[in-house]
């Protein structure tokens, strides 16, 4: 990439699925041509609950492990958003249903990483480099994807966007490095002096000019109070890996799909967010999880309809490093897990239906009595991508996750 073209970007950023009527999962139409298809992958980082995600209110145990923090069913005050009448999506993820809806939006649940570990490191490096279990590995799948990716045109062909180039983005093949760091932002408002002439002038007003001022305050103040208790909380900077904190507007879906509209060569897109380590007070529709999904989910309806006809060629994959417990802590949060759900959004996708083998939430049922389990590895998910979408052959998908022996038979719900 050379210095002009680094520049213009940089000035921008500062398995198939169920067809209609079957029961196997796959791409709707396997005909196209793949040297135009994009894979955008999100991680979020610190263990997403994705059980109060897509939630399984039709499963009275649903409500009885998790009776402070379980999300009411769908037609109560900030509830869920029926999906399929067993599953419904948090109401803070209100802005995806109408791709729900054009069945471009997919979930796939009580699925991850097969490993056992509740280490957010590890377990991250698991998933970047796709091979989990194996501590040595060095590169990551998103990198070696790169090198198996058809080419047909020149220019930056991966990008990654944060503060650092990431283990899954690591290897041989380029990747343009763009920084989207978010910080405490001081402004004039943070002054006591100005502060307190403006709230003379706008703080007793009872008319919109004045509510609009308070409003503001109260969310400039909440946004940096956030970052803050962020940075004091050690296990919190561990699990965030250096990825920032979404926070209401974040426009980070309307700056990536410009990104890719002025550069079209790109073809595989990684970025991160972090705060999902949701202890304590975790909330249900509303809450401290639900302030982190509403944005998440403004932000790829904002994606998905910026990138205008280049969204029928793009496939975003939302995942997490692991879930969280079945059951609610003392503290009204969730502690680490194992099984999640992974989201997929995208023009090719025939979606409106949420995949994958569940077996509900029994104990018996539970990873080790507790845990949504792993019944689909994510690398199965991520293989039928890679080669239905991408154009990779049976090698090269073998080449992005060697060793992986799973199978690509229909996931199917039990």
């Amino acid at each position: 990439m050379d210095r002009r073209e680094f520049l213009q970007l940089a000035s921008i950023f500062s398995l198939s699925f169920l067809l209609p009527g079957s029961r196997g999962w796959c791409f709707s139409d396997g005909k196209t041509e793949n040297h135009n298809k994009r894979l955008i992958v999100i991680l979020l980082r610190g263990a997403v609950d994705g059980l109060n995600v897509v939630a399984p209110y039709g499963d009275p145990i649903y409500y009885d492990l998790r009776p402070k923090i379980g999300i009411p069913a769908p037609g109560a005050v900030d509830g869920l958003l029926d999906l399929d009448g067993h599953f419904g999506l948090n109401p803070a993820a209100q802005a995806l249903m109408p791709y729900w809806h054009d069945k471009k939006l997919a979930f796939v649940h009580a699925s991850g990483s097969p490993d056992p570990s509740r280490s957010h490191f590890q377990a991250q490096d698991y998933m970047e480099t796709g091979m989990p279990g194996q501590p040595t590995a060095s590169t990551g799948w998103l990198n070696r994807l790169v090198a198996e990716v058809p080419a047909k045109q020149s220019g930056v062909r991966a990008v990654s966007i944060g503060p650092v180039l990431p283990r899954i983005c690591s290897g041989s093949e380029s990747f343009a490095s763009l920084s989207n760091r978010i910080e405490p932002q001081k402004s004039l408002l943070d002054t006591p002096e100005i502060a307190s002439v403006f709230e003379g002038l706008y703080c007793n007003k009872k008319d919109e000019l004045g509510r609009a001022f308070s409003e503001g305050m109260a969310a400039h103040h909440e946004i940096n109070d956030e970052l803050i208790r962020a940075k004091a909380d050690q296990e919190q900077i561990a699990a965030n890996h250096g990825a920032p904190i979404l926070r209401a507007g974040d426009p980070f879906g309307t700056k990536l799909a410009a990104l890719l509209k002025k550069a079209p060569s790109i073809r595989v897109v990684f970025l991160d967010f972090g705060g999902w380590d949701t202890h304590v007070n975790q909330g249900t529709g509303v809450g401290n999880l639900a302030r982190r999904i509403s944005p998440l989910a403004g932000g790829l309806a904002d994606l998905a309809n910026g990138l205008g006809p280049l969204f029928k060629d793009s496939t975003i994959v939302i995942m997490s490093e692991f879930g969280r417990t079945a059951a609610q802590n003392v503290n009204n949060g969730t502690d680490h897990g194992h099984g999640n759900v992974m989201w997929l959004l995208g023009g090719d996708i025939a979606g409106g239906k949420v995949y994958g083998r569940w077996g509900g939430l029994s104990p018996n049922a539970l990873y080790q009595a507790r845990d949504l389990p792993t019944t689909t590895d994510f690398r199965s998910v991520l293989s039928r991508i890679i080669s239905e979408q991408m154009g990779v052959s049976a090698a090269g998908v073998a080449r992005i996750f060697p060793g992986f022996k799973g199978t690509l038979d229909p996931f199917v719900r039990t």
